[in-house]
């Protein structure tokens, strides 16, 4: 027993050897937004640059070497030849395809801080038998409560009516006219996984009725429990007062909102879309916002990211956007922190990583998020 325990070890301690490299040391590479002075005054900023997830003095303390980097770019490009991990993030992405992973010979691991790893060619990974990995639930209470505040600033028409307080008026019937209550809209939910039932949960006390669709539909006392029914995609479109976008980024999702299905969306609906950018068609959406089909459109998410500052969606008519960070509140990157700090762990261990965090691995498109895609 005593002999068979010390051959399980030494083959773990050989897995880890290979993985970090000769000399047992690694470089992780981590792609994060810049924190500028709020990072020195926020330590719990984790998730920019500057705070580097907290990982700065357990990696170095242990030989390894960190590079923190807020430079996608020609930055990001000078080190993928020796990295072993790249780290990236969906609020300041680090876009990499299969060239950049081709760029990559050492790279064994690509984690997400946070939920969404379409930044990652996931198809060029599985070739390369590289894992991919991301903190899978870390921030899906933020993303739910910034959906229903979005919806509700929407519908009431906040952000008119506080425009008109800075601008020093008082014009009631104009910020009165385009606001409704939530109570008794149908909201149609697009994706209903660990975010959308969220968001399903956080509704259902405002008396609406829930709608959802999804590729895979929950049992009926799931339903039940949720306050919601399953129904097509085209027909809740068409029918919904309230749509919001959960729906992960796939090959199959990108371009989804197109002009025909924006265009088959209620007069004076609302739309609101936390899920990535590039499921709505732009172009499309600012057609349809300038045209008054619909009331209103928010979100966080646009593409590129950084949104450049002549992004049509910067100038268009009654929407409420914010940059990415929905999913990024104080407590969000404490949970992701963690999450990548224990992945880690894991890697350098030669240990397998948690399979709820798991996207790619063994040479595969793992997670059945993305799974449906790329088969």
């Amino acid at each position: 027993m005593c002999e068979g325990t010390s051959r399980l070890q030494r083959i773990f301690t050989s897995m880890a050897e290979i993985r970090v490299g000769k000399g047992g040391s690694m470089k992780v590479v981590a792609v994060l937004y810049p924190g500028g002075a709020a990072a020195a005054g926020t330590p719990e900023l984790l998730g920019c640059a500057e705070n580097a997830l907290g990982l700065r003095d357990w990696l170095e303390g242990q030989g390894h070497e960190l590079v923190a980097t807020t430079d996608a770019g020609a930055g990001l490009d000078s080190h993928l030849p020796t990295a072993d991990v790249l780290i990236a993030t969906p609020f300041w992405p680090a876009y990499i395809s299969r060239e950049r992973i081709e760029s990559a010979p050492n790279l064994k691991l690509l984690l997400t801080a946070g939920v969404g790893s379409d930044h990652f060619d996931l198809a060029a990974a599985a070739e390369r038998g590289i894992t991919v990995a991301e903190i899978t639930g870390s921030n899906v209470v933020s993303v739910a409560e910034h959906v229903v505040m979005q919806i509700l600033a929407l519908v009431r028409n906040y952000i008119p009516a506080y425009q008109e307080v800075i601008d020093g008026g008082w014009d009631i019937g104009k910020v009165a006219a385009p606001s409704h209550d939530l109570e008794d809209k149908r909201v149609g939910i697009v994706g209903f996984g660990r975010i959308g039932q969220r968001v399903a949960t956080r509704l259902k006390p405002f008396d609406v009725h829930l709608r959802y669709f999804d590729y895979r539909r929950l049992p009926h006392a799931e339903e039940t429990v949720l306050g919601a029914r399953f129904q097509g995609l085209r027909a809740l479109v068409a029918e919904s007062d309230v749509v919001s976008i959960n729906i992960p980024l796939t090959p199959d999702t990108q371009g989804m909102f197109d002009r025909a299905l924006l265009h088959s969306m209620k007069r004076g609906a609302y739309l609101v879309n936390t899920a990535r950018g590039r499921i709505v068609d732009t172009d499309a959406l600012v057609e349809v916002m300038e045209s008054g089909h619909l009331a209103g459109y928010a979100g966080d998410v646009w593409y590129p990211q950084p949104a450049p500052s002549d992004h049509p969606w910067r100038r268009m008519p009654r929407h409420a956007m914010t940059p990415h960070v929905s999913g990024t509140t104080l407590e969000a990157q404490r949970r992701y922190a963690n999450g990548i700090r224990e992945c880690l762990e894991a890697f350098i261990a030669g240990r397998p990583i948690d399979s709820d965090y798991i996207i790619v691995d063994g040479g595969r498109v793992a997670s059945p998020s993305y799974s449906p895609a790329y088969r």
